[in-house]
């Protein structure tokens, strides 16, 4: 979908000035809020959430009828979706993060110096976080759950796709603060000023702590070489599963199973297929049947290929079996896709994976400890599965409540972040009078 502004946007620059002065005073009110009020904001929240989804769910087909009027990708519309479980899920979210431990004031690590100084770093808020985002309606309560249990306010960019959806999310999340008397500016939205508003963040330093882009390779991207403001990048997903001689075959063919249909359309789920060549006979006919059932096409190098097209394999299912071709290996497809590519063993794999990977999540399939070791170390992503499938890089399921997005940067944050990526840190030096000599 192509995002355009509308003609009476306000003044993008105007609306993130006074969006952030608004803000940084809330941001600052709620540092003297207690670990107990901050808690309560977000289980209020919940609250609010479950009794206005019909509300979230209308506003919801308004933006599905769009997205499906436009020609979205099936991989996005899933991803745009909301349902009542859905909804259900991210009331959960929110009260698993008031349960987690509040990482503002944790001590990091600290000494008493020979010359009697006590060190000590601290974590702190970020202070104003701004989150840029696409089709996904779900990030933004998240995000605000993330953020406020952090100590930090954040301001939102949703993107046109999911304007109706956020615009009642936020709404109800601004009622459910203001319910418990902190600030309803803790969370904000400059949707009105469409595309501008992003470019407006981008461009607000001092205004704005820090920015977090989420969503396709091009938004990332963009936001990554035009902001002046400090970025957390997330990343794309181009994640490979290999399998192993080693590898048990029904556990391996349930696992690559999940890993591209359990929800094609996020950045977990796995784009490509490595195979060892002395296990393809056995594993692939069972894996391409149990993928195909499922409606995965199925890009395949030469190998692959002629061990699937025999008749009692192929079975008239012709049009999702098509010729690998060099830009497959790269593609974080978001759909029913799959890459497909045999190699003759576990160096060969990690050369192909480090070759196209984006450095996102990476699984290895194998009972042979040498190998899930000799894979765990050739890895340079964020997150390596073992025996496991890759969906599990995931805020929620790596015991993080939700996550503000998976980093595949290298600085500050990496993986699935949480509150204690939402912090940085505080050098506390106290004496008795020291002066240096």
């Amino acid at each position: 979908m192509t995002e355009t502004t509308a003609p009476d946007a306000p003044d993008a620059a105007a609306l993130i000035t006074t969006t952030a002065h608004a803000a940084r005073q809330a941001q600052r009110r709620l540092a003297e809020a207690t670990r107990e009020h901050k808690d309560a904001a977000l289980r209020t929240m919940a609250a609010h959430l479950r009794v206005k989804a019909s509300s979230v769910l209308a506003a919801n087909a308004l933006d599905l009828e769009r997205a499906r009027a436009a020609g979205m990708r099936p991989g996005l519309i899933d991803r745009l979706a909301l349902s009542a479980k859905r909804i259900e899920a991210i009331c959960i979210a929110l009260e698993e993060i008031a349960a987690l431990p509040d990482p503002v004031g944790q001590i990091v690590d600290g000494q008493r110096l020979p010359n009697g100084l006590r060190v000590r770093r601290v974590r702190v808020p970020m202070g104003v976080v701004g989150m840029i985002y696409e089709a996904r309606p779900n990030v933004t309560a998240d995000v605000a759950a993330l953020t406020i249990k952090s100590g930090n306010a954040v301001i939102l960019r949703g993107g046109s796709a999911a304007q109706d959806t956020n615009a009642v999310i936020v709404d109800i999340l601004r009622q459910a603060l203001d319910a418990v008397d902190l600030p309803a500016d803790l969370v904000s939205t400059v949707d009105a000023a469409g595309r501008e508003g992003a470019r407006a963040l981008m461009h607000a330093r001092g205004l704005i702590d820090v920015l977090v882009p989420r969503g396709g390779a091009g938004l990332i991207r963009t936001v990554v070489e035009e902001s002046r403001v400090p970025v957390i990048e997330t990343g794309s997903g181009n994640c490979h599963v290999y399998v192993d001689a080693s590898a048990q075959v029904r556990p391996a063919v349930d696992i690559i199973v999940n890993a591209k249909t359990q929800r094609v359309g996020v950045c977990n789920a796995a784009e490509t297929l490595l195979v060892h060549r002395a296990i393809a006979a056995d594993y692939l006919p069972a894996a391409a049947a149990a993928l195909w059932e499922r409606g995965v096409v199925l890009h395949a190098d030469s190998f692959v290929r002629d061990l699937l097209t025999a008749p009692a394999v192929l079975a008239g299912r012709e049009e999702l079996l098509v010729e690998a071709s060099e830009e497959d290996w790269a593609t974080e497809y978001g759909s029913a896709d799959l890459a497909v590519h045999i190699v003759d063993d576990v160096e060969e794999a990690i050369a192909h994976i480090r070759a196209y990977t984006s450095g996102h999540t990476e699984a290895v399939l194998a009972q042979d400890a040498g190998v899930i070791n000799r894979f765990v170390a050739g890895m340079d992503s964020a997150a390596v599965m073992v025996n496991a499938s890759t969906r599990f890089t995931d805020g929620g399921q790596l015991g993080l409540g939700a996550e503000l997005g998976i980093s595949t940067q290298k600085l500050h944050a990496r993986g699935p972040m949480g509150l204690a990526e939402l912090t940085t840190t505080t050098w506390i030096v106290e004496g008795e009078g020291h002066v240096r000599p």
